[in-house]
């Protein structure tokens, strides 16, 4: 506003508006983005850039499809998700990308970089792929139904045979007692809930009852000063920390030790309201190192293991089991993304490498299986 304001400034288009105010109202901006700082696309966008018209992601999607793209260590290679990302839209039949249907489309272009496909290859190879469970959720019909029909043949080849979904995907939903799940809600994690939790539950029963556990242990994180919760305090940097009306915890971090111990804890020292505290906290890239996975063979078929870095949400087969080809061997998660991951042939489960919650990078090996 102040370049405009500045530009036309004694012409006949002159806004009038007083300068020394619009600096006022920069000042403040400059101030609160400090704040904000941890959401913003630190490593590659600060202003407008031309190259939307080509990928079209939606501005909201932008900087979470980045952050998801780090975190799955696609950050280097975020140039060709966007491009990835105009090919998923145009595959899947050019769809109005708005939540959920945009996430859709990031999942399936994370996707093609992690797998090393384009357009095409992704097509062609689409009956043996593994694809993100939002990508399947939306071919099945279940997101509803697009209005110029789904792409195909690629819906049938994904598929696989599972039976789509006709018309609107709620209408065949029972009616939910909200107030029932507010009551069972509170047997469950043995604390009150009010009417939101319970429609946060309805709607996201797994991230619910994540959230519910991640407060328990770790408190009115939402406290914390927005800086301080992402990404943490400096070395001899304190913080005020209001819990409750007049009730102020000053918060000193001292310094770490270096070593961690054997359940890859790292010590870590602070002083709180004055006197000295000492706890351990797991340091999740240490504890990569301490569990050595075995590896998937990429020239066995029935070597089958993780396609991305994530969490093991389900594992749905144990040793002895007869599988089909194109059977949901087990399911991982990262960054909001689930990918549910099949039997690429018919056999018998070998072994099982995994279990629900285990964290794994990519090319883990997560089941054996040997081909009938």
């Amino acid at each position: 506003m102040g370049a405009i304001a500045t530009t036309v400034a004694g012409t006949k288009f002159d806004t009038g508006l007083n300068l020394e105010s619009i600096s006022k109202y920069s000042t403040f901006w400059e101030m609160t983005r400090q704040l904000y700082a941890p959401f913003e696309c630190t490593a590659t966008m600060r202003s407008g850039n031309a190259d939307v018209h080509t990928h079209q992601i939606p501005g909201g999607q932008y900087t979470n499809l980045q952050f998801q793209s780090y975190a799955l260590g696609l950050g280097s290679q975020f140039d060709k998700v966007k491009k990835c990302y105009a090919e998923a839209n145009a595959a899947l039949g050019d769809i109005i990308k708005v939540t959920p249907s945009s996430k859709v489309v990031g999942d399936l272009a994370q996707f093609m970089v992690q797998n090393n496909l384009d357009r095409k290859s992704m097509e062609e190879q689409a009956e043996s792929l593994s694809f993100p469970k939002s990508v399947v959720d939306f071919l099945q019909g279940k997101l509803g139904q697009p209005p110029y029909g789904f792409p195909e043949p690629l819906r049938t080849r994904v598929l696989r045979g599972k039976k789509p979904v006709e018309g609107r995907p709620g209408e065949g939903m029972s009616p939910l007692d909200l107030e029932k799940l507010r009551k069972d809600l509170e047997k469950k994690h043995g604390q009150e809930m009010t009417a939101e939790d319970a429609m946060s539950s309805a709607m996201f029963p797994r991230e619910f009852d994540n959230f519910v556990a991640f407060r328990k242990q770790y408190g009115p994180v939402d406290k914390l000063p927005t800086r301080q919760f992402f990404v943490g305090l400096n070395p001899t940097e304190e913080v005020d920390v209001e819990i409750e009306k007049g009730k102020v915890l000053y918060v000193k971090y001292l310094s770490k030790v270096d070593n961690v111990n054997a359940k890859g804890q790292r010590k870590l020292q602070f002083e709180m309201n004055g006197g000295n505290r000492t706890i351990f906290v797991k340091d999740q890239e240490a504890c990569k190192n301490i569990v050595t996975r075995k590896r998937a063979d990429p020239t066995s078929a029935g070597s089958i293991g993780a396609p991305m870095t994530g969490e093991v949400l389900e594992v749905n087969v144990k040793p002895g089991d007869k599988v089909k080809a194109n059977q949901t061997l087990f399911v991982l998660h990262a960054m909001k993304m689930e990918m549910a991951i099949s039997a690429p042939c018919s056999g018998t489960v070998k072994n099982v490498y995994a279990v629900a919650k285990d964290k794994l990078d990519s090319g883990d090996l997560v089941v054996e299986i040997e081909a009938a």
